[in-house]
């Protein structure tokens, strides 16, 4: 069926005349929501996959991040997509993809397997949540507005990875890890189910074709993202340099490398348009991306030391500490939405304050970290964290949306997201985890001499304790000292970091560029296309 676009009052056409005009907007917000928390392994999941699998941590992180690639790659292909297929086509499959991949996930423990299973998954996560999103975006915003769009979709996309986790956490205390991934089966069961019933074949344009899409350029990239997540990742497993591994995949950055620039450089319609490196402050945005990635590393590295190895608490305490997260997104995305829909103040200055929030996150963590603090005082911390973090990923992308025209903004997303999405969460855990290696290291080396063997013999006899148990509590001493070593650091860097924001501006103009509409964007495309 095909039909004009609609400009009236908000509809969805592609919805079945019996379900309620309220209760249609609602029903893509809860499949948008299925999509964001749906993968193939779960880091909920990753103590008992380690414990019960022939997979090591790294090897889960790896699949985890092919998903994460997989996610930021279909950006250039979305509305190509959206103006071929219709809703329900688009909805269907996606979710049927998602649905097969956690499937063969349970029953297999091969890696190159696992990691195409999580790719797939990946792309067809964020193809199903921007069709989603993108047919009730007039609901949420009549006027297309992304200072109300962006902070609204960060809730969904950081809320549901908070929630995958805290929700894994606690089905694998009663079940096992399988257990997360028949339920993500049994909710994407009730999406196409939903899609099947609630839905019908709906057209506002005649179909583009899908030609001059460059499967191949999105390929190259991947495996460029790929391999530099592959090299930081694996980098202190294999002892980084010393392992004729990473030697290899480093070496293999250069003719890919070489590969995506001159595809770039030389065909007419490239993945990543040679144009969309061009704007002013895009390079500023991914180095800004790429410190907020390394500093919110930290609770996956520092945060777990503390809490696993020397405070001893158990997977479901640490869980709680995800609904606190939500609330910090919350927060941080209502913030968001008044600073720059209410008050249209300065972006740079809405950046420092999210960066405030990350460094008062690693202030707090300094200050409090000693043996046997109780969990409740992490959850501050955390709030704080997650409401910086949330004004970061939102203020970026609005002001990229300001910074580049419509065509490229897509490309711009898919740029960015190689920092936000993948290189950046990998660069920075591999930092702390250097650097806890290091600390440890030489604070051992330090203060070994405390325990030598005559003062470890009067030690166990004044605190009648034998001398294993007397080097153990030393060794978590360490880690604690070091931990507490790299959060000091990280707050001297995080703060230097702060005060040039604070003294750098740029003009921000009052109102920002609204999308436009999907039947003029399909009819320029067509024009790019010479169909017209």
């Amino acid at each position: 069926m095909a039909g004009p676009i609609l400009m009236g009052p908000f509809k969805m056409p592609m919805m079945r005349d019996f379900v309620p005009k309220k209760v249609q907007p609602w029903l893509y917000v809860f499949i948008a929501a299925v999509f964001q928390l749906t993968g193939v392994v779960y880091l909920g999941s990753m103590g008992q996959m380690v414990g019960t699998t022939p997979l090591t941590q790294e090897d889960i992180m790896m699949i985890v991040f092919f998903g994460i690639v997989g996610v930021n790659m279909p950006f250039p292909f979305l509305f190509r997509f959206k103006f071929h297929f219709t809703n329900k086509q688009l909805l269907a499959t996606h979710a049927t993809i998602i649905l097969i991949c956690n499937f063969i996930a349970m029953y297999t423990t091969f890696m190159p397997l696992l990691c195409v299973m999580s790719y797939m998954a990946g792309f067809s996560k964020l193809c199903g949540t921007f069709e989603c999103m993108s047919n009730i975006q007039l609901w949420m915003t009549p006027k297309r507005d992304f200072t109300i769009f962006f902070p609204f979709l960060y809730i969904i996309v950081l809320g549901d990875i908070q929630m995958s986790s805290y929700v894994a956490a606690y089905i694998n205390f009663l079940y096992d890890w399988q257990a997360m991934n028949w339920l993500v089966i049994g909710l994407l069961c009730m999406v196409i189910l939903i899609i099947v019933t609630c839905t019908k074949q709906f057209r506002f344009m005649k179909p583009l074709p899908l030609y001059s899409m460059d499967w191949l350029g999105c390929l190259l990239w991947s495996a460029l993202l790929l391999e530099i997540v592959y090299i930081f990742n694996y980098g202190e497993y294999y002892n980084w340099f010393d392992s004729n591994n990473i030697c290899v995949v480093t070496l293999a950055l250069v003719p890919t490398g070489y590969f995506c620039i001159g595809r770039m450089m030389h065909i007419r319609h490239a993945y990543i348009e040679r144009t969309a490196w061009n704007y002013h402050h895009l390079f500023t945005l991914l180095g800004l991306f790429l410190v907020t990635e390394i500093l919110a590393a930290a609770p996956d590295v520092l945060q777990s030391i503390v809490i696993r190895n020397v405070l001893h608490y158990d997977s479901l305490h640490t869980a709680d500490l995800y609904l606190f997260g939500v609330l910090g997104i919350l927060l941080g995305s209502w913030f968001t939405w008044q600073w720059t829909h209410k008050w249209k103040l300065s972006y740079v200055r809405l950046i420092a304050i999210g960066y405030m929030g990350i460094l008062a996150y690693h202030i707090t963590m300094y200050t409090i970290i000693m043996p046997g603090i109780n969990i409740e005082q992490f959850y501050a911390p955390t709030i704080a964290k997650m409401f910086g973090e949330t004004i970061i990923f939102c203020a970026l992308t609005i002001y990229l949306e300001e910074i580049m025209p419509f065509q490229h903004f897509f490309m711009g997303l898919t740029i960015i997201g190689m920092i936000r999405t993948g290189v950046g969460q990998a660069v920075g855990s591999a930092i702390y985890s250097f650097g806890t290696r290091y600390f440890i290291a030489d604070n051992t080396a330090h203060y070994a001499g405390t325990i030598s063997c005559v003062r470890a013999g009067l030690l166990e006899q004044k605190h009648q304790a034998n001398l294993p148990q007397i080097i153990s509590d030393f060794m978590l001493q360490m880690q604690m000292v070091s931990v507490k070593q790299l959060f000091g650091i990280t707050c001297v860097c995080g703060l230097a970091f702060v005060l040039f924001l604070l003294v750098y501006d740029v003009p921000v103009r009052s109102s920002l560029k609204k999308m436009p509409y999907w039947e003029a964007l399909g009819r320029k495309m067509k024009k790019e296309m010479k169909i017209l």
